[in-house]
């Protein structure tokens, strides 16, 4: 693994690539990645508004001569506004997602709907505080989206000079549309979301499985620096400990529906250890509630609203608890 301090800013990992890191990888802060060769580039993901990603880009163009004018290609892993909202900027990239993502990217996840969220937040409650807490640094206002100008479904390689780049995509996972961005011949991987790492995932789409067999097809693979979506870069250890979450999660999940136990009675009755020592605990109850989605074949529209009420709740409690044990959460 190369052994890269978790700063904020753009690091050199060699061969051409160089990642964008965001400590400290909570709700919005998210990583990139930008591989060059010769006078090519593709960008793995922008960020959650255009503040952010314009400082991204010019940190780039100052280290690489790649900035947001230049870059040719750009991969978005999956829909969420971390790792799009700043496509806008990418002004002259094809924009290449999977089919799903794509899809997604343009019905479920516009910027106009969380500026929205953003301004009546005062209005919904509990649900409207954890919102504003999580997403108050981000801007969202004004945001000139660029949606997919390309999509796939299964796995396309993109030529990047005289290296070739696979977009694996293994979703429906925590989104409906995940993509890995593989390099071979450099031994990286840009995993997108398929790995927080040192904080909790949360599996929007589902189905678990689905997101256990990335994480082995990521531990298969022959890589040395293995780029997570959120958190610090990792190695086969860190992926290994990311699946152990999501097999105990699901495990536990559905040993509470096999009694009877209701989604949000789970939630706040699982207890994750060492997991709970994670950043962002409080997403296991949107996790928890994908999982009984797919095991009542509950295809109805989520309340998003009412899921961000609940993990609300589920961070009090949890903090609670950690203060009755003495623990720092």
């Amino acid at each position: 693994m190369t052994r890269i301090a978790y700063t904020r800013g753009l690091h050199d990992v060699g061969n051409g690539h160089f990642v964008w890191l965001l400590p400290d990888g909570t709700w919005g802060y998210s990583n990139a990645g930008l591989v060059v060769d010769g006078d090519q580039s593709l960008l793995v993901d922008t960020l959650f508004d255009e503040k952010l990603t314009a400082e991204m880009f010019a940190a780039m163009k100052d280290a690489t001569g790649v900035g947001g004018e230049e870059v040719g290609t750009v991969v978005n892993t999956h829909a969420n506004g971390d790792h799009t909202y700043g496509n806008g900027l990418a002004v002259n990239a094809a924009i290449i997602a999977s089919e799903r993502g794509a899809h997604e990217m343009a019905e479920e996840a516009p910027p106009e709907m969380l500026a929205a969220m953003m301004k009546n937040a005062d209005a919904m409650g509990e649900a409207g505080a954890f919102f504003k807490e999580k997403f108050g640094a981000f801007h969202f206002d004004g945001i000139k989206m660029r949606l997919p100008t390309r999509t796939f479904s299964g796995e396309l390689e993109v030529k990047v000079g005289a290296k070739t780049a696979r977009l694996i995509e293994v979703g429906p996972a925590h989104t409906a549309g995940d993509t890995l961005v593989h390099v071979p011949e450099d031994k990286v991987v840009y995993t997108g979301d398929i790995l927080f790492i040192e904080g909790t995932p949360i599996a929007w789409a589902g189905p678990v499985s689905n997101w256990i067999k990335a994480c082995d097809l990521i531990h298969d693979m022959d890589v040395d620096v293995i780029v997570p979506g959120h958190g610090p870069l990792t190695d086969k250890a860190g992926v290994r400990t990311m699946r152990d979450y999501l097999v105990f999660v699901e495990k536990e999940a559905r040993a509470r529906h096999a009694a009877g136990m209701d989604a949000w009675d789970a939630a706040q009755d699982i207890a994750l250890g060492a997991f709970g020592e994670w950043r962002d605990a409080e997403r296991l109850a949107v996790t928890v509630d994908t999982i009984y989605r797919e095991i009542n074949d509950d295809t109805s529209p989520r309340d998003v609203v009412g899921l961000f009420a609940r993990m609300a709740q589920l961070e009090k409690k949890q903090k609670a608890a950690c203060t009755q044990a003495g623990h720092k959460h």
